[in-house]
């Protein structure tokens, strides 16, 4: 009798570790299947294919390929510059900025032929120099050369991976050196749009970059908040997926995502500042916009577009330009 009752409970203790185990295995599964996951989006962000798939709006896509794209990330092309200032009527000439013996920069040119300043320009997240051209069409009206520059990954320039402002914030510092040292002497205005915008402020504040003005759109306040907003445009939960992919983000490109946080370097930023957002932009929340602009120390202006989304806004209307004007001028630049 006892021999059964030992039997019994020998049994049950072995049906009960069977269980843990399978249920350890369960939870190592979907651990690393998370992980794994969040790795593969993190490079899909970080890393440009040529040729890549062409870029849809993620509300056009179906329910099936969005759960795809969940899975393996979005395959980005490699941004190029698929028009020059020529093809504007406007003269320009093409420069190259060594970094070091395998990477360099590609700047155009564009000479004013009675300038009251440079203005140094920098694009978005995965795109060229090209897609500043609006805005540089404003600045050169306005009186000011253009130094266009690409940041590394994207159209002349080295290279075919990004972080998000964190090394671009690096190139900026090489260009407006160059520009300083090629130029000279020249007032240097910066002008950056969401990546780049957030690579300007790093730049400032990091790498101790003095402009004598910036002109900034639609900035995020911290590179995790720009995460969270990629994950939410796909419909998904962002916890924790956001904090994984920065993580392995930072792993793969050894930095630290956590720690690229716009709204802090606007606490260095005591220059004029023109901060521009659209009241639609699904991306950058009202509340980093106001975030920044509170942080920023010198003379600031934030000027707000009620129908634009997340997009080049410096020519978006006569009305912005006249702004535009106005604060430069009030500035004395």
């Amino acid at each position: 009798m006892q021999n059964q009752l030992r039997t019994k409970q020998l049994r049950r203790r072995g049906c009960g570790w069977g269980l843990q185990r399978f249920l350890l295995v369960v939870v190592v599964i979907v651990l690393v299947g998370v992980n794994g996951l969040a790795w593969m989006q993190a490079r899909a962000v970080t890393h440009f294919v040529s040729p890549g798939m062409p870029l849809l709006p993620i509300e056009s896509l179906s329910l099936g390929q969005r759960m795809q794209l969940t899975a393996l990330g979005v395959p980005l092309p490699r941004p190029e510059n698929h028009f020059t200032p020529t093809d504007a009527g406007v003269a320009y000439e093409t420069h190259t900025i060594t970094l070091n013996d395998s990477e360099w920069l590609e700047g155009w040119w564009v000479p004013h032929p009675q300038p009251r300043g440079t203005v140094v320009m920098f694009s978005g997240y995965a795109a060229s120099k090209q897609q500043v051209g609006g805005a540089a069409q404003v600045l050169y009206n306005l009186g000011f050369n253009l130094f266009l520059i690409d940041f590394r990954g994207a159209g002349g320039s080295s290279g075919s991976t990004t972080t998000l402002g964190i090394r671009e914030a690096e190139d900026v510092a090489a260009a407006v050196a160059y520009a300083r040292q090629t130029w000279p002497p020249q007032r240097i205005l910066l002008y950056g749009t969401s990546m780049g915008a957030a690579a300007v402020l790093r730049a400032v504040a990091v790498h101790g970059v003095q402009p004598d003005a910036i002109i900034i759109e639609s900035p995020f306040d911290q590179l995790l908040s720009a995460v969270r907003a990629r994950i939410r445009a796909f419909g998904m939960p962002t916890a924790p997926a956001a904090e994984l992919m920065l993580f392995w983000g930072g792993v793969q490109q050894g930095i630290n995502g956590f720690e690229h946080n716009p709204v802090a370097y606007a606490y260095a930023v005591t220059c004029p500042t023109l901060l521009l957002w659209g009241e639609q932009d699904d991306r950058v929340a009202a509340g980093e916009t106001e975030a920044i602009f509170a942080n920023l120390s010198g003379p600031k202006q934030l000027i707000r577009l009620p129908h634009i989304g997340h997009d080049i806004l410096l020519d978006k209307g006569p009305e912005v330009q006249q702004q535009a004007e106005q604060f430069l001028r009030e500035m004395g630049l």
